[in-house]
Formats: structure tokens, C-alpha cells, sequence
């Protein structure tokens, strides 16, 4: 998603619940784009197309940034509002469960959840489309 320069639909804060034993709420810079999400630590730079257009290699290793693409992922679930915060899961396609909050007024799981959608209805669209050239081809004489 890095490399391939796609356009930012929504930029913003999540908290993450991390894998550790104490499970802490992590804060992470986030960009959605119409392939995925991307997670950046807060005190790392932005990604390379985020400053400038031309793409260039990353200040630090693009190892600390996470990207949870949409053709890795099932569903965005179990959304709760308790208090200030929305609470939801990402569930990728191994079945790894990722926990994130926000701010209620902010609707991260609503934008993620659309994003998703649209991306696997491109995705369908394409594997139709490419089936009926397939049957097209093999019916022409």
C-alpha cells in the first residue's frame, strides 16, 4: 500500500490493544486508503507519499509500519460504545482478532467497514469480468 501511493480516505488517531500480556491501549497514527489500513507508530515520519509525490524510501525501516490490507481481511466485529469510546475488532482472513477504540464522534469502524466493502466488490467485479473474457476467448472460434 506504501509503494502502490494510494489516495488517503481518512487520516486520524486509533488506539490499538496490544498482543502483550497486559494488553495496553496503544495510540497509532492511522491512514485508511482504498487498499487497507495503515498503523504507524506517532513519532514515526509519514510515509514517503505523504511527503512528498515522488516516492522515496522511508526515514526508519517501513518495519514499524503495519498494513492490514483488505484482501487479509474478513470483517470489522463486535462493536460496543461504552462511555467515550467505540470499541471494534478487525478479524483477518487467519482469524488474528485485532482490537481497536476511538472516539465515538469519530467512526473509524464505520469508514473501515465501507472501505472493506468497496474494496471486495472491486475485487469481485474484476474476477467476473475476467471469467467472462476467459469464456469469450474459449468460445471463439
Amino acid at each position: 500500500m506504501l509503494e502502490s501511493g494510494c489516495k488517503a480516505v481518512k487520516e486520524g488517531m486509533l488506539e490499538k490493544r496490544s498482543d502483550g500480556l497486559l494488553q495496553l491501549w496503544k495510540k497509532k497514527r492511522c491512514i485508511l486508503t482504498e487498499e487497507g489500513l495503515l498503523l504507524i507508530p506517532p513519532k514515526h515520519p509519514p510515509p514517503p507519499q505523504q511527503q512528498q509525490q515522488q516516492p522515496a524510501p522511508p526515514a526508519e525501516p517501513a518495519a514499524k509500519i503495519k498494513e492490514l490490507h483488505f484482501s487479509n481481511m474478513k470483517t470489522v466485529d463486535c462493536v460496543e460504545r461504552k462511555g467515550k469510546y467505540v470499541y471494534f475488532t478487525v478479524v483477518m482472513a487467519e482469524g488474528k482478532e485485532i482490537d481497536f477504540r476511538c472516539a465515538q464522534e469519530q467512526g473509524w469502524n464505520a469508514a473501515i467497514t465501507l472501505q472493506m466493502v468497496q474494496y471486495k466488490n472491486r475485487q469481485a467485479i474484476l474476477a467476473v469480468r475476467s471469467t467472462r473474457q476467459k469464456q469469450q476467448h474459449l468460445a471463439a472460434p
